[in-house]
């Protein structure tokens, strides 16, 4: 999963994260101060905050080397981190909230540089449309042209809230932001802290870390260029933003400045494709303390059996990935290993491209397209009919979770109280009526209007589907499902796996893509980024002015009752336009080396790491 601009995002997240080097211990040298994970996909970059980075490992491995002002709890609890710092409204009318963010003294980046307000500043430059475009920078909602720092906050709720720019206190300690009335979940936009001292040292070519002086000197250059919106030297740290920390292999040559960071460990070495392994950080006092790890170690292994053989090997001590039934069972069987089951928050979804991704140049003329009018959208539909999902859910889900159901809504979760309320007023039943034969034949209907001749196997319209690794069993055996179903409705799916895939979700070559949403917040806007037209999730060039309407009129603090409402409104416009169906919540499978407590599943991302200060043997 990646999120985009527009998403949801603790701007904590969104920051910089790095590490000091070392000597890198072998990924199977598991002992009592080790945690050795598996992750079925690799690290692709040390900042998950752009478009095509932030993915779950790449997050993971942020939080682990990052802490802010807050973190979400395995009760979906947002948990002041009042170790780092502090927050509190000093401000509060109908029209100026104004919220001071203050950073504790004596905090410490990994190179020694103390932390303070100037610190968080990044943070607007990374989700403001409006600083962005008043600094020179690029208008992150030009479609065609990227901005100088490619970060996924853009076109989101701090963006058309916030008025003017952060003011930092004399003492340079705090900032303070100020919003145009106050917003539902205002504790999730302030800002997050990043070591812009090293970005700067960066974009100036510097690959060696900085002395306490050039620190603070490289820090007030910062401060200086954002406040006269200097655009020559944010552009340059922007590059450094946007590109430099897209790294997948980490050693003694990388620059040091790519990895200093404020979190319980550090980024110590990393093999393309293979592991990346964190050690415990020295200067560490931003958070929680921690309880006797001092290694953690990610081991990329997709395949779900083989990630079990690992663990009854003691190659491993955490498994928690996308399972196959037959790898739960290993699982379960395996002595010494406690298996937690249950669901998170993620969950799959297939979306249909209407017209080209946001900020692509390419053109999109695929069976999908918008511009043809009622022939692409009696083909989405006809595509959504014949689409297998309680075959998958059968198949492939309830053998892992007995009590898997389809998901009918794509704004919430079976397990949310308002799901039973918008589950079927919001059109969905279009999609859920009579069997899945007659489905079908529906589908096969809508696709005779165009290609008369077309019957099953006969691959009439041709589907390019993303959907990820070719060694992702679970969702390999998924895209087999798919197109066999397909076929039965005259479609002909190209369901070849793509390593990589994330980095493909806004390629106009691919018609559809199913993969899951990973929500790493709970806010009343949580789903906006994907389908509003400015959002920056939406990668399927979908654009309903009704729609907009309805999801920006969710960015004021509604009572339950009106946000379903508005909930099912704007579910009724998607389902009827044939944009995306949900599928299945993400079954959970957790499997502990039963030495190692503290591990304790979150539904949100980052699920398994969330409390790693917590772990001990």
């Amino acid at each position: 999963m990646k999120l985009n601009r527009g998403a949801k995002i603790a701007f904590a997240v969104a920051s910089v994260t790095a590490l000091v080097l070392g000597v890198a211990a072998p990924a199977v040298a598991a002992t009592r101060t080790t945690v050795v994970i598996v992750a079925s996909n690799a690290l692709t970059s040390l900042n998950p905050g752009t478009p095509d980075t932030n993915l779950v490992t790449n997050s993971d491995v942020a939080y682990l080397s990052g802490s802010g002002f807050t973190y979400y709890d395995n009760k979906k609890a947002l948990i002041r981190n009042t170790t780092f710092g502090t927050f509190k409204v000093v401000k509060n009318s109908t029209t100026d909230f104004r919220v001071q963010y203050t950073v504790n003294a004596g905090r410490l980046w990994s190179d020694g540089t103390p932390i303070n307000g100037e610190d968080l500043l990044l943070s607007h430059i990374l989700s403001s449309n409006a600083y962005s475009i008043a600094a020179g920078l690029g208008d992150p909602a030009d479609t065609k042209v990227v901005p100088a720092f490619n970060a996924g906050g853009y076109g989101g709720v701090y963006d058309s809230s916030i008025v003017g720019t952060p003011t930092l206190s004399a003492d340079r300690m705090s900032v303070t932001l100020q919003f145009n009335k106050k917003i539902p979940d205002w504790e999730l936009y302030g800002p997050g802290p990043s070591p812009v001292h090293a970005l700067v040292l960066m974009s100036e070519g510097k690959s060696k870390l900085g002395t306490a002086a050039e620190n603070e000197a490289a820090r007030d250059r910062f401060v200086k260029a954002f406040q006269t919106k200097d655009t020559a030297t944010l552009k340059k740290i922007g590059k450094v933003w946007s590109e430099d920390f897209n790294i997948s292999s980490i050693n003694d040559k990388t620059n040091p400045l790519l990895l200093v960071s404020n979190g319980g460990f550090l980024v110590d070495s990393a093999v393309t494709d293979q592991n990346v392994t964190l050690k415990l950080n020295p200067k560490y006092n931003s958070g929680p303390k921690t309880s006797g790890i001092e290694t953690i170690v990610f081991k990329f292994i997709s395949d779900g059996t083989a990630a079990a053989q690992a663990l009854a090997n003691k190659e491993i001590d955490v498994y928690q990935g996308q399972p196959t039934a037959d790898a739960v069972a290993q699982l379960k069987a395996i002595k010494g290993v406690t298996v937690i089951g249950g669901v998170s928050a993620c969950y799959e979804h297939v979306d249909l491209r209407v017209a080209p991704a946001s900020g692509t140049t390419t053109s999109y003329n695929g069976p999908f397209a918008a511009s043809s009018g009622q022939k692409g959208k009696d083909l989405r539909t006809a595509f959504l009919l014949a689409y297998p999902r309680d075959e998958i859910i059968e198949k492939l889900i309830k053998p892992i979770n007995s009590n898997a159901v389809v998901v009918n809504s794509l704004f919430t979760l079976p397990d949310e109280a308002a799901y039973a309320k918008i589950a079927g007023p919001n059109g969905v039943t279009k999609y859920t009526g009579g069997t899945q034969e007659k489905r079908t034949a529906t589908a096969l209907s809508l696709v005779k209007k165009y290609y008369p001749t077309a019957k099953a196997g006969s691959g009439s319209v041709k589907v390019k589907l993303l959907w990820g690794q070719p060694s992702n069993q679970r969702r390999a055996s998924e895209a087999a499902l798919v197109k066999a179903a397909l076929a039965k409705a005259g479609f002909d799916v190209n369901t070849a796996g793509t390593s990589g895939w994330s980095g493909f979700l806004d390629d106009n070559s691919y018609d559809a893509a199913f993969f899951a949403w990973c929500p790493s917040s709970v806010t009343q806007t949580g789903t906006n980024a994907n389908f509003q037209s400015d959002g920056g999730n939406n990668f399927l060039g979908y654009n309903n002015s009704a729609l907009d309407t309805i999801l920006h009129s969710l960015e004021v603090k509604l009572p339950d009752s009106q946000i379903t409402a508005k909930y099912i409104q704007a579910e009724r416009l998607l389902m009827a336009d044939a944009i995306s169906l949900p599928i299945f919540q993400h079954p959970a499978a957790t499997a502990v080396n039963s030495d190692l407590s503290g591990i304790k599943p979150a539904p949100l991302t980052p699920n398994l790491v969330w409390n790693y200060w917590e772990w001990h043997y």
